[in-house]
């Protein structure tokens, strides 16, 4: 009795589950069909891409190490501190992982505008301001990818043996000698992890990009937004070079992290 439904839920779950295969596939399966290969190159050599891919490797890489500099002091104390509040501090660091792109560059631009909280006083007592700069896409993909770090930090803070840092103490280790010397290696692959994931989620950033630091070729026109405007403009085939390129580099970065997340299987 029980053979024959337990035969027919694993096909239906096969069926259903190649669907849900078959949802992911189909869009590469289309960007490949189109791929420009013989023009790959050419489109590749073009300025504006080089610049675009150019940017977007130099403003990713920077707001990694943005959201590793103010990342982990965070994540250490929202694993180790207990204070009033902390559960909201929580929620409002990882907001950016939900919050629309194109809403966070509001926020920043409310912000860190020439008009804004901190931008205005910062403007008027230097001249300088954020939006519509290089250093304006950095601080808006440091926003939207520093979470991801956080997290992955905090989870590696809480699941490791504390007592190793006890007893660094206990042998006169100072605080910070506990930190560099056994803390952090403790937790490398947590570092690793939320940087790379960090770096990724940067690196495919367009709306709060778009919306805080504009899209001017050679200072904040990243690779998604060079994407948008090739697309827009009717330049398929550099849009899906782009784009497949996107890709290829995104599921390598997921491939390297399958063992820590996925299990080598």
């Amino acid at each position: 009795m029980g053979r024959p439904s337990a035969r027919l839920f694993n096909l239906v779950v096969a069926a259903l589950a190649g669907l849900g295969a078959l949802f992911f596939i189909l869009p590469l399966l289309g960007l490949l069909v189109q791929m420009p290969w013989a023009s790959t190159l050419s489109i590749l050599a073009n300025p504006s891409v080089k610049a675009a891919l150019e940017l977007s490797l130099i403003a990713s890489l920077a707001s990694t190490a943005l959201a590793c500099l103010l990342g982990i002091p965070l994540a250490w104390v929202l694993a180790r501190l207990r204070f009033p509040g902390k559960g909201l501090l929580r929620g409002i660091t990882t907001l950016p992982m939900v919050l629309p792109p194109v809403v966070g560059g509001v926020a920043l631009l409310l912000a860190f505008g020439r008009r804004g909280l901190v931008g205005e006083p910062v403007a008027t007592a230097t001249g300088l301001g954020l939006p519509f700069t290089t250093p304006g896409v950095i601080v808006a993909e440091a926003f939207v990818a520093m979470p991801f770090l956080v997290i992955t930090v905090e989870a590696g803070l809480r699941s490791m043996d504390s007592r190793f840092e006890e007893a660094a103490r206990t042998l006169g280790a100072s605080r910070w000698t506990v930190l560099w010397r056994v803390t952090l290696p403790l937790i490398r692959p947590s570092l690793a992890a939320g940087a790379v994931l960090a770096w990724s989620r940067a690196l495919g950033e367009f709306g709060a990009t778009i919306t805080f630091a504009g899209n001017f070729p050679g200072t904040t026109q990243t690779a998604p937004l060079a994407i948008y405007i090739d697309l827009d403009s009717g330049q398929l085939p550099a849009a899906v070079v782009l784009s497949l390129l996107m890709i290829v580099v995104s599921l390598a970065v997921m491939v390297a992290l399958r063992g820590r997340y996925l299990g080598d299987g």
